[in-house]
């Protein structure tokens, strides 16, 4: 091969590889605007969720306010939970103390006996749970001072399933639930903790 034709060979390769390098740039030069259209479409959408997530919240906060002004409604005329008569009924009960925070739908107070329900739009298993396991201790850590009364729990929905009655009703707590205009209570097997 002579000088000449190599001389041309190296040519059309640094063309060749000028060509490659151009098109390369262009291509990333393409991936940095789709990228920056990617993150501009992406923040949209963080956006969007954030403002459905906002929305979906309030109207789960509607829900539960709707559900604990139903069950205290129904009961502020007649304070009563399984036959136990109540003097006092206090909703949306938030005390803070040096002893901690508390947070209790309603309360029903009498000279031996508390009440203690909590309100959903739907309950679960873990509502009822929550409210044996936590809500007592909470209310006595708050309040030393009933530590000695009886405490009565209930648990106040709109929507009820078969598991979940059953095992509230195994574990004594009171089951309120609407019907038509008015409460139903189911308190049986109520048991004081």
């Amino acid at each position: 091969m002579t000088n000449e034709e190599l001389n041309e060979k190296f040519a059309a390769l640094a063309v060749a590889q000028a060509k490659t390098e151009y098109e390369i740039d262009k291509f990333i030069a393409g991936l940095a605007v789709s990228q920056a259209e990617t993150d501009v479409k992406f923040m949209e959408a963080a956006e969007s969720l954030k403002k459905v997530g906002t929305l979906l919240g309030n109207i789960a906060d509607n829900n539960g306010s709707n559900a604990e002004d139903y069950f205290f409604n129904s009961l502020e005329d007649k304070p009563e939970l399984g036959g136990v008569r109540y003097d006092t009924i206090v909703k949306n009960f938030f005390p803070k103390s040096k002893r901690g925070l508390g947070e209790f739908d309603i309360v029903m107070v009498n000279g031996e006996s508390i009440a203690l329900i909590e309100c959903k739009y739907k309950a679960h298993l873990s509502d009822v749970e929550k409210l044996i396991t936590k809500q007592v201790d909470s209310f006595k850590k708050l309040f030393p001072v009933y530590a000695n009364f009886k405490f009565y729990l209930g648990i106040a929905s709109f929507s009820f399933y078969p598991e979940l009655e059953k095992f509230t009703k195994q574990n004594g707590v009171a089951i309120l639930k609407q019907k038509g205009d008015v409460v139903e209570i189911e308190a049986e097997n109520l048991k004081a903790y």
